[in-house]
């Protein structure tokens, strides 16, 4: 008896236009993507309203195909366009229309209040889901890859350096080109490209120079704000050394380095195999009871240290502050941990190599490093003794299954361990949408057993 075989046939056409949903099973994320943008009420939805031009895609359908293809780890505008013809839940999301990778990464780059607007309103949303308890939250950070080399950076000393001989070098080849003029024997076909790869170089020093003088300005208003706040409590307390002011004017780090592609970016020692990389430092809060990332924000510094505050500011008004907050011990800022323990919040924030030791302790691994010195300030002292009890060791042991799960998630089961746009504004912006893909997977996930 021969065998049976499905009939293969790629030649007959199909006799009716085919129906996107018979293609697609009940339960795809697609349909919830679509269904949860859909019911968010939004704000910073732009059209252009004169009718002029080409038929605009719909805003809702581009951060629905964005916020989709994040969530299946599709990240490149010419991937998400290839990926409204190949896959079939995409191409059922844009209605089997296919927009360009220009006008994706255009429509990605020209709305950073949209996308941050759209993170906060996933992030209520799963609230009114009852999947955010607001009871123990975490917050952490990790370093993923700016969109730029390390080896295009240069310091602030070398471009004081360069600045005045490539203006040197331009005036030369600017009077070897009007030579070339008058002469046959000047080979002036070379000269206007050598003219514009100086005039691109000078352009890029300058753009350094001045991001070194910014950082300057911004450093030395800090510490003159920080010795403005020393004089206050001198004067509260009538004693103590008076605080020594800050110099009278900026003064630039000339071993500083600012890279060429993106002077927002910083190098940064990765935690993982301590090399040292051009990085950003995205930050997460998240709510331990599902997992939900409840804050996002994206910092320029190589460690954690003074980003308390600011993380927890990150998280939407509506939900109010957290009962308890776990926090590893880059955190360790007294002055963070004291203001937030004096607005209700539970502190529980690790000392030292202490983090290492609970770290173990949770997984029953045996031989634990040797402890720290012992703390000095009354904060640590008394924050080493919550820890140490049988308590406050379990409430801690929570941060290793929700603050540095995300991470885990987002760079290995999505894969994202770089940023696609360039600028803190942009990357910040690309950090919503990422935060939105990630708790619109949890949730659904979450709803879905």
């Amino acid at each position: 008896m021969p065998a049976k075989l499905v009939n293969i046939d790629r030649d007959t056409p199909l006799l009716l236009p085919p129906d996107l949903r018979d293609w697609i099973q009940e339960d795809d994320m697609v349909h919830f993507v679509i269904d949860a943008v859909q019911g968010l009420v939004l704000e910073h939805l732009h059209y252009n309203e004169s009718g002029s031009g080409s038929p605009q895609y719909p805003p809702r359908m581009m951060l629905s195909l964005l916020l989709y293809c994040y969530s299946q780890g599709i990240f490149s505008s010419r991937k998400i366009e290839t990926a409204t013809y190949r896959n079939v839940s995409v191409r059922f999301l844009t209605a089997d229309t296919h927009p360009d990778h220009d006008t994706i990464a255009a429509f990605r780059s020209d709305n950073p209040e949209l996308l941050k607007e759209c993170f906060v309103k996933v992030v209520l949303l799963a609230n009114k889901l009852g999947l955010v308890k607001m009871g123990k939250v975490s917050v952490d950070g990790s370093k993923f890859r700016a969109n730029a080399s390390k080896h295009r950076n240069v310091t602030a000393k070398r471009a004081d350096e360069l600045i005045p001989e490539i203006e040197a070098d331009l005036a030369e080849l600017v009077k070897q080109a009007e030579a070339a003029d008058q002469s046959k024997e000047i080979d002036g076909d070379k000269l206007p490209e050598s003219i514009a790869n100086r005039q691109k170089l000078l352009e890029k020093l300058k753009v350094a120079k001045a991001e070194a003088e910014r950082r300057a300005k911004e450093k030395h208003a800090e510490k003159q704000r920080e010795y403005e706040e020393k004089c206050r409590k001198r004067e509260a307390k009538q004693k103590g050394p008076k605080p020594k002011p800050p110099p009278d004017e900026p003064e630039i780090d000339k071993d500083q380095q600012i890279n060429f592609t993106d002077p927002d970016s910083r190098v940064m020692r990765n935690g993982s195999n301590k090399a040292f990389e051009q990085n950003y430092n995205p930050q997460a809060v998240v709510d331990n009871e599902n997992g939900i990332l409840i804050g996002a924000r994206v910092s320029q510094s190589g460690n954690d240290f003074g980003e308390l505050l600011a993380n927890v500011e990150s998280i939407p008004e509506e939900l109010g502050l957290p009962d308890q907050l776990l926090a590893d011990s880059g955190y360790g800022s007294g002055e963070e941990v004291l203001a937030l323990e004096a607005q209700g919040v539970d502190m529980y924030v690790c000392m030292g190599r202490e983090a290492e030791q609970l770290r173990r302790a949770y997984e029953f691994r045996p031989d634990p490093p040797k402890g720290s010195p012992e703390p000095k300030a009354q904060w640590r002292v008394e924050m080493k003794a919550k820890l140490a009890t049988e308590e406050g060791r379990k409430i801690y042991g929570e941060r290793f299954h929700s603050g540095e799960v995300v991470f885990g998630i987002i760079k290995h089961v999505l894969g994202f361990r770089q940023f696609s746009m360039r600028g803190i504004e942009k990357v910040v912006s690309e950090w919503d949408l990422i935060g939105g893909a990630y708790n619109l997977k949890k949730m659904f996930k979450l709803q879905n057993g």
